[in-house]
């Protein structure tokens, strides 16, 4: 199989200092550099966080995505991630019209799969929903399914965040339904080493891998996290082997503290692809490296 590889950061509009978290400097010349514009030339796909959030969420419409399609080429593809509305506040129960936001953030960000520009559409739970909530799951993908507006969609992707989803009938479930689940690659106290077997993908279509980093000081904060090259080895071959399998794969590095993903970003598709970057990726590595080495 000819699998397509998508490979970027979870974010991009980092505007702040390295030393506080932001990627001026580090990635970004300065702070008028349009920043979605200026990703785009180093990685084909971003995944969109800001979704998610309902302070920003609200104030979002189609125009927003009309413009980040156009400010990106043609093979650029946008992930997003659902509203939290949907996952956390309302807990994918259809009793309380979650399939009807879903389809209104559909509409919102209509311009980005008209365009050809949408990626994976990521349904992040939160770390309290367990196995116990199976049959709200089933419920959830089922409605879905019955969508005639939903159903064409092959690209959404399920990550799980509690350990208890570890077991062989979720993995049927999400296959039935054709969902992907989500890889990621998290501390090792989450106990969520279940996701990172390469084993675990349930579609043929799509599979989405998150490297979420493994921080476990400064209260938790796993994204202020530096994978070194021997940490990232290992997906290498995993990242083949889902290729065998799968039509499209997307990678994003959501480490993102202090532009910490860019140099992983950057160090993991020269690894998989085996040959040296071109060269104004190679000098924006290096920029990025010495920047961090500076601060740190």
């Amino acid at each position: 199989m000819c699998s397509q590889l998508y490979l970027g950061c979870s974010g991009w509009n980092y505007g702040s200092a390295s030393e506080k978290g932001g990627w001026l400097n580090v990635f970004y010349p300065n702070n008028k550099t349009r920043k979605l514009r200026y990703y785009s030339q180093f990685f084909n796909t971003v995944e969109m966080d800001a979704t998610f959030y309902k302070k920003f969420y609200e104030h979002m419409n189609e125009g927003l995505f009309i413009g980040m399609a156009n400010a990106t080429p043609d093979d650029f593809k946008i992930s997003v991630k659902v509203p939290e509305i949907i996952t956390h506040e309302k807990r994918l129960d259809v009793n309380r019209n979650v399939v009807t936001d879903l389809n209104e953030f559909l509409k919102k960000i209509s311009p980005l799969e008209s365009k050809r520009k949408l990626g994976s559409i990521i349904i992040q739970l939160p770390p309290s929903f367990t196995i116990n909530e199976s049959n709200r799951l089933e419920k959830f993908l089922d409605a879905l399914r019955n969508r005639s507006d939903l159903k064409n969609h092959n690209n959404i992707a399920i990550e799980f965040r509690h350990n208890s989803w570890n077991t062989e009938g979720v993995l049927e479930l999400l296959h039935h339904f054709s969902i992907a689940s989500v890889l990621t690659d998290s501390p090792a106290q989450e106990n969520l080493g279940f996701l990172s077997n390469e084993n675990n993908v349930t579609s043929n279509k799509m599979a989405v891998v998150r490297f979420h980093g493994r921080n476990t000081t400064r209260d938790h904060y796993w994204y202020d996290y530096r994978y070194s090259e021997k940490e990232l080895i290992p997906w290498i071959s995993k990242i083949n082997r889902i290729k065998e399998n799968t039509d499209t794969i997307f990678v994003y590095f959501n480490n993102h503290y202090g532009g910490k993903a860019i140099v992983n970003s950057l160090q993991f598709k020269e690894l998989i692809n085996n040959q040296p970057l071109p060269k104004n990726e190679k000098e924006v590595l290096e920029k990025a490296k010495k920047y961090l080495s500076n601060t740190l």
